[in-house]
């Protein structure tokens, strides 16, 4: 006996089975049943509450309307002076009906007293204008403006009316005007390193200078007549930071060889070395008060040295990446790091720990400037550069003006004259007050060089602040000072105060 035929599916419509329809049929069938389903009003709006419409409109007329209630039209004012009805509003025709649901229930709603109406006649709001002339003020003006208008508050009580013009009265701009400073002009050139010169510090006498050099070497020259005194060998890579004592007859140098070392000046010999960091050091700095040193490098640590005993004080970590740039100061926080993680860290020198991180620069901060006037401190980088106010590091704000270029150096004077000096041999002079950029100019290579040899590596100015040394890729020394000739008018300030501050 034959097999009985399967059952025929169901069909979901009138005209053809599902096998026939399409994805597309099926799902527009589908969509059309949903909507159908759960809108059945489609189109027609949803009722509104009367009674939560008058309150909302009872709430906003006694919210943003009550002190205008006393208000009087100069008729009025005038009818009443007369001592005269005014004159009463046409009636609207019987069968006129031409107001707005909306309209019905603002007159719906009972008028309520308001609250500064029983104050007195001197406290009544009143236009100014009626028949006083142009730029005038009425007597109703006047009379209202002698007496203390008070409106109501939301707690239920009132309070004195304060004009908004008062509140936020407006002021010019509260930037400061940068003063004048003489543009500055090379006028010296040294040779005599092999290799790019990467670091540079002053003799606190100001009578000689030494730099460093990637020819391993160490020159000390005359600051006088830029002569070449004394060639100091001892270092076995590029020596990238250097400080000079100012109560004992040493040096200090730091250099990629990992090696920190410090040299006696009357002998011209190492007489300590400081073992401890893991790759190359790239920045040094000495503390003002206290016989400490201060290195950082590529192992992402600060490292606090003992100038005697050549012990390691404290291993400040917390950076993420190569600490650049070290700042020591005589009051705290004592040691400022910058760095290539973007970020710049406060450190408490007694416990070893971060007193603050500041996170502001978006790429990696190379250059760190203290103020020496100013409890201020200055960061650049190669987004912008930034000035901070400590001791907590508060952000008071960016230079008005972008180098656009990676900025490796920066150096202030007593004058209030900051230089920073970039990668693609761009040299500018800033302002420090207002942070506005009074020269900007290139370094010229020296000739037989090429013209990316142009970078700016390090740079100092002396002692008294009137001379900047700048370290450069073309392994020369460049000196520069101010030219005596500039006045007010020939060089004239460039200066636009910002409009858009920007926060970061």
């Amino acid at each position: 006996m034959a097999a009985a035929a399967p059952a025929a599916p169901p069909s979901s419509g009138p005209d053809l089975p599902i096998e026939g329809k399409t994805v597309k049929a099926i799902t527009l069938l589908s969509l059309k049943r949903t909507h159908d389903l759960f809108v059945g009003n489609h189109g027609q709006k949803v009722p509104l509450d009367e009674e939560a419409q008058k309150a909302k409109i009872a709430c906003k007329l006694r919210d943003e309307y009550t002190v205008s209630q006393a208000f009087k039209s100069r008729e009025m004012a005038a009818a009443a002076r007369a001592g005269a009805r005014p004159a009463a509003q046409p009636a609207a025709p019987a069968g006129a009906d031409s107001k707005s649901h909306t309209a019905k229930l603002i007159d719906s709603i009972p008028a309520q007293k308001p609250a500064a109406a029983a104050a007195g006649k001197g406290r009544e709001l009143v236009l100014h204008g009626g028949n006083a002339g142009h730029g005038q003020i009425s007597q109703e003006a006047k009379a209202a403006l002698g007496g203390t208008v008070m409106i109501p508050t939301a707690a239920g009580g009132e309070r004195e009316y304060t004009p908004s013009a008062t509140l936020a009265r407006r002021l010019p701009s509260k930037w400061p005007r940068p003063a004048w400073h003489a543009p500055w002009r090379m006028y010296r050139v040294i040779s005599g390193h092999l290799g790019w010169v990467r670091s540079v510090a002053f003799d606190p006498s100001n009578e000689w200078f030494v730099t460093g050099s990637a020819d391993r070497t160490i020159k000390i020259w005359d600051t006088a007549s830029g002569t070449l005194r004394l060639t100091l060998t001892g270092h076995i890579e590029q020596v990238t930071g250097l400080a000079v004592s100012p109560r004992h007859p040493c040096m200090f140098s730091c250099a990629l060889d990992k090696m920190v070392k410090c040299w006696d000046l009357e002998q011209n010999k190492i007489i300590r070395n400081y073992h401890g960091h893991l790759s190359g050091v790239y920045c040094l700095a000495q503390h003002p008060t206290v016989d400490i040193i201060m290195t950082g490098g590529r192992d992402a640590a600060c490292r606090v040295w003992d100038i005697r005993t050549k012990v390691q004080v404290h291993c400040l970590s917390g950076h993420e990446d190569t600490v650049a740039a070290v700042l020591a100061l005589p009051t705290d926080p004592q040691v400022i790091t910058a760095s290539h993680d973007k970020t710049v860290r406060l450190w408490d020198l007694r416990m070893g720990k971060t007193l603050a991180t500041l996170t502001h620069h978006k790429k990696a901060v190379r250059a760190l400037v203290a103020s020496p006037t100013e409890h201020t401190f200055c960061s650049g980088a190669a987004d912008n550069m930034k000035k901070f106010k400590l001791p907590h590091g508060d952000f008071l704000h960016n230079f008005l003006q972008q180098q656009r270029a990676i900025v490796n150096c920066m150096a202030a004077n007593q004058d209030g004259v900051v230089a920073s000096g970039a990668d693609n041999g761009s040299l500018w002079f800033w302002d420090y007050t207002s942070g506005n950029a009074f020269q900007q100019q290139d370094s010229i290579v020296q000739p037989g060089s090429l013209d990316s040899e142009a970078g700016i590596y390090a740079m100092s100015f002396d002692v008294t602040g009137s001379r900047l040394v700048t370290c450069e890729a073309d392994k020369t020394i460049k000196m520069w000072k101010e030219d005596e000739t500039a006045t007010p008018e020939s060089h004239p300030i460039d200066f636009r105060p910002p409009k858009d501050i920007k926060r970061f």
